[in-house]
């Protein structure tokens, strides 16, 4: 169990544009603080979060820029944040300095080799192990809960019907059809929100638990004939290209009916599966709109582009699909997604630090070991 050294400074700072998260709000900089310990933020970390430096002063933290800051973070024993660290920020960490964090791509070999070279201590978010001691620390949940929620509003906005039946003197509306592609967290969250705003909603993962989570949300599972296909941590895992074609072909018609698609299926450490071909975004009935939440990894729907609306002619004529690629769909939501996020990094800090106030990292805890990207100076 090698000591650290008391922890004296736990530092956020503002994240590098377009990111509008922070990785401690004021409630977490006052939950800290009444712990014993010095927290630093810079000026304006929080202002795209709608959290101002009044608030993170208030709640007892040293809200520094310029000179001040740099030599808060040369002394740092935390630096918490969210998007990966740029080189130049983890060249202005001490040695022995601890990083809690996102840090994908994992393979960035200039961060990595900056990282070891600094003896930094990186602890990754998206290495957390997947059991339910660690679901309080989990960031990757936490920020889908919120892009699942997201995608439904992206696409009610866009949708030129109705989500809801309407029942009117004028005539019935009937709701709106939609299909979600991946059964996790965002998933799920898409699924509940669809139903909450009226939509008819269907489903397909292929994970063997899905057709029952699916079911306990109130929507139609689509069941495609591919068998049990789930990977580590309850994700799933990709398929075979065979199996992957044949969930295609399958998946096909019920896209075609649908006025939403919404897909969120993501393989850790790798490109976004391709669930939905050109040629299926370009059966469905003009007006229709498809959500990728998967856009910035890669995509699950062919033509997705990550911050761009992608208009695809449908071949059924009289207008254009429409492929919304959210960049971070956390990020449209910055004030209670940075809230989750905060919680997360203070569940963690508590895990590391000692009764007396002292900042241990035991490699003997699965998840101090599971998230650590690099210590010492070698990576793991």
């Amino acid at each position: 169990m090698p000591k650290v050294g008391g922890v004296s400074t736990i530092v956020a700072l503002r994240e590098p544009p377009p990111e509008t998260r922070v990785a401690l709000v004021p409630d977490a900089v006052a939950s800290l603080v009444r712990g014993g310990h010095v927290v630093v933020i810079q000026a304006g970390a929080g202002e795209h979060a709608f959290h101002t430096d009044a608030a993170y002063a208030a709640a007892g933290a040293r809200v520094l820029s310029g000179a001040e800051l740099a030599a808060a973070l040369g002394g740092a024993d935390v630096l918490t944040h969210v998007r990966a660290l740029a080189v130049e920020r983890i060249q202005a960490l001490r040695p022995g300095a601890v990083t809690v964090g996102l840090d994908a791509p994992f393979d960035d070999e200039a961060r990595l080799s900056v990282l070891n070279a600094r003896k930094i201590t990186a602890l990754s978010f998206e290495r957390l192990p997947r059991t339910s001691r660690a679901q309080a620390m989990d960031v990757l949940s936490s920020q889908a809960f919120a892009a699942g929620y997201r995608a439904v509003l992206e696409a009610a906005i866009r949708l030129p019907r109705f989500f809801p039946l309407a029942m009117t003197a004028a005539g019935t509306v009937p709701p709106a059809k939609v299909v979600v592609l991946g059964v996790g967290v965002a998933g799920l969250q898409a699924i509940a929100t669809a139903r909450r705003l009226g939509a008819q909603v269907s489903a397909n993962d292929i994970r063997p638990d899905s057709a029952e989570e699916v079911r306990s949300v109130g929507a139609t599972f689509i069941d495609v004939g591919i068998g049990e296909a789930a990977g580590t941590g309850g994700y799933a895992r990709d398929l075979e290209v065979s199996a992957a074609r044949r969930q295609q072909e399958a998946l096909a018609p019920h896209i075609a009916d649908a006025d939403v698609l919404i897909t969120t299926a993501a393989v850790p450490g790798r490109a976004a599966p391709r669930l939905v071909t050109a040629e299926m975004v370009a059966a469905m009935r003009p007006g229709s709109v498809v959500v990728d939440l998967a856009a910035a990894s890669g995509g699950n729907v062919e033509g997705s582009r990550p911050g761009q609306d992608v208009r695809v002619p449908s071949a059924r004529g009289g207008g254009d699909v429409v492929i919304v690629g959210p960049a971070s769909a956390p990020s449209d939501l910055p004030a209670d997604s940075s809230r989750l996020y905060a919680k997360n990094v203070t569940n963690v800090l508590a895990l590391l630090i000692d009764e007396d106030g002292s900042l241990r990292l035991d490699f003997a805890d699965d998840i101090v070991a599971g998230m650590c990207l690099t210590h010492d100076g070698s990576s793991r």
